[in-house]
């Protein structure tokens, strides 16, 4: 495993942010690569970078993805994807990305992809969920080794632009007794409704099988309203839009009258966890609604208000951070404690898809974690 992770301190430097249990729920596998890793996997295979250097290629990602449009953010996702098509770049990536989670605090993970992308060099489906399975449990006893302690689930997300949402239903569903914890669609969210993915969502719903839709990220409340009617979606990936149900009414300079629309009090009432990712929200435009800096997040108001609000990364290396950062971006900008960011955590673990004992025993871990910081 590489050196030890920046530590991250909470506002006042009362607590080590980084040394927090800690749970991640959206984080995309193609979107945590090590630099250096893309620069030796990309050689082995002949591919053209945009730089050749790992701190090059590092702010050429932020940079890239830094654009204030989802479509354009996602074209990032070109270079990360070439690189991840053989068994053993896929396991490579898979394994370093726990260890990485596990530098960081992390004690469960769920780490989300897309195994139609990774189909070009001849692997198939079955085989590619195999490969990022072998890194993920190679990744698990690395950090073991280090002393750390870590569980980690694959989600299964479908492209949802595309049309293989049954067949990537099927595979998740057959994996499910092998490291596959939960489904996910991905992709373009304008235009592109979960309602086209009806057939694969009635099979999960069929097979009792937890899902999460990306929905309220570059679509608004109509997208949310689809993952919850059409995919019956437990949790809702990003869900920052949501807000968009919300009206603040000032009455006077010092009181502010709340309302919610239907939508966002059954979300609210329902206790549907938003999956926010604060600074992938602002690269991709998804609050521009609100304003262009992070102290203009609708996370606070959400939280205010008793939303299930969690704290995620989306992707590492495009938004050049990690966990720790995100909570300490968080705290900094809205004045959180520690038992802010507990509570945070807190809500991730009770909305990971995991079986109540484990929930309740992973809640038990972040409780222990934050009582000795």
């Amino acid at each position: 495993m590489n050196s030890a992770p920046e530590d991250f301190l909470l506002a006042g430097g009362s607590a080590n942010i980084t040394a927090l249990p800690k749970v991640s729920l959206h984080d995309h596998l193609d979107g945590g690569l090590r630099p250096q890793t893309i620069i030796e996997l990309a050689d082995d295979a002949g591919i053209e970078l945009p730089a050749t250097d790992p701190d090059a290629l590092a702010d050429w990602f932020a940079d890239q993805a830094d654009s204030g449009s989802l479509v354009d953010y996602l074209k990032t996702f070109d270079v990360t994807i070439s690189v991840m098509q053989t068994e053993e770049g896929l396991a490579r990536v898979a394994r370093e990305f726990v260890q990485d989670l596990g530098k960081d605090g992390v004690v469960y993970g769920e780490i989300r992809w897309a195994p139609e992308q990774h189909l070009t060099r001849g692997l198939t489906l079955d085989q590619v969920v195999d490969a990022v399975q072998d890194g993920i449990e190679a990744g698990i006893d690395d950090v073991r080794h280090a002393g750390g302690r870590i569980r980690i689930g694959q989600l299964v997300s479908a492209m949802r632009h595309l049309d293989r949402g049954r067949e990537i239903a099927e595979l998740a569903v057959r994996h499910r007794d092998a490291g596959v914890v939960g489904f996910d669609i991905a992709g373009p969210e304008a235009g592109f409704p979960p309602s086209r993915l009806q057939d694969a969502f009635d099979l999960l719903a069929a097979e009792f099988f937890p899902r999460t839709v990306h929905a309220g990220e570059a679509d608004g409340l109509d997208s949310i309203r689809s993952a919850l009617i059409d995919a019956r979606a437990q949790r809702l990936g990003h869900g920052v839009r949501i807000a968009q149900d919300v009206f603040l009414e000032r009455e006077d300079d010092e009181n502010t009258f709340v309302s919610l629309g239907p939508l966002a009090q059954w979300v609210r009432d329902q206790q549907i966890a938003l999956e926010l990712s604060p600074s992938s929200n602002l690269q991709t435009g998804a609050i521009e609604a609100w304003g262009d800096e992070l102290v203009d997040h609708p996370f606070d108001v959400l939280y205010q208000l008793g939303f299930r609000v969690t704290v995620n990364t989306d992707n590492r290396l495009m938004s050049d951070t990690s966990l720790s950062q995100e909570l300490a971006l968080l705290s900094d900008a809205f004045a959180y404690d520690l038992s802010d960011l507990q509570t945070f955590q807190l809500n991730a673990a009770d909305a990971a898809f995991l079986p109540l004992e484990d929930r309740e025993e992973l809640a038990d871990i972040i409780t222990e974690g934050f009582d000795r910081a």
